[in-house]
């Protein structure tokens, strides 16, 4: 689900039915793909897996062995399709988890570019959260406008130049005040 529905930006922007939902659902989705990455979430990143007929093995570059227990059950995704989906773990180590798969693909050990993803359940819900709801229609907003006037970006104050875009880094920079106590601290390095 979009944390901004198609019928809230129809309403914010005053576009009535000049437009699909098609295509309002596109900067829909593309506010949730700039926004969640950056709010707290129980997700872990895998660097490498391995895999036998029937198991699979995840690698880790940090200690999982206190975040993870044999039995949970997890959502992996990212890696390649015969190890992705929920999976219940069998094995944890200090950088590794082990779980059952069916009909694998034999694979030795090998590191991925992007990294894999795992996530042990959901503590806190985004689109029940109003802030980052509001948030997420606020960036829509800015990207639907940079996609209708793109050079509509801001003015220096010694020149009077219009800023040639809009979608740099201080897209998120406008919204941090609502979406401070829920950003989660290993999104923010740098």
């Amino acid at each position: 689900m979009a944390l901004t529905t198609v019928a809230e930006l129809r309403t914010a922007l005053g576009v009535g039915t000049l437009y699909t939902d098609a295509v309002l659902q596109q900067v829909c989705d593309a506010a949730d793909n700039v926004l969640l990455p950056f709010i707290w979430n129980n997700t872990f990143f895998n660097i490498a897996h391995e895999s036998t007929a029937t198991t699979a093995k995840l690698y880790f570059a940090e200690n999982i062995k206190n975040i993870f227990y044999v039995g949970q059950t997890v959502v992996v995704s990212n890696n390649e399709s015969h190890l992705n989906g929920s999976k219940t773990l069998t094995e944890v180590g200090d950088h590794t988890i082990g779980y059952n798969i069916n009909n694998g693909v034999v694979q030795p050990k090998h590191y991925l570019n992007p990294y894999g993803s795992v996530n042990a359940g959901t503590a806190l819900d985004p689109a029940t959260v109003p802030a980052i709801q509001e948030a997420a229609l606020m960036i829509s907003i800015d990207i639907w406008q940079s996609r209708q006037a793109p050079s509509s970006g801001g003015v220096t104050i010694d020149g009077y130049q219009p800023s040639p875009y809009r979608m740099g880094n201080t897209l998120l920079a406008r919204v941090r005040g609502l979406l401070a106590p829920y950003l989660d601290p290993r999104s923010m390095v740098g």
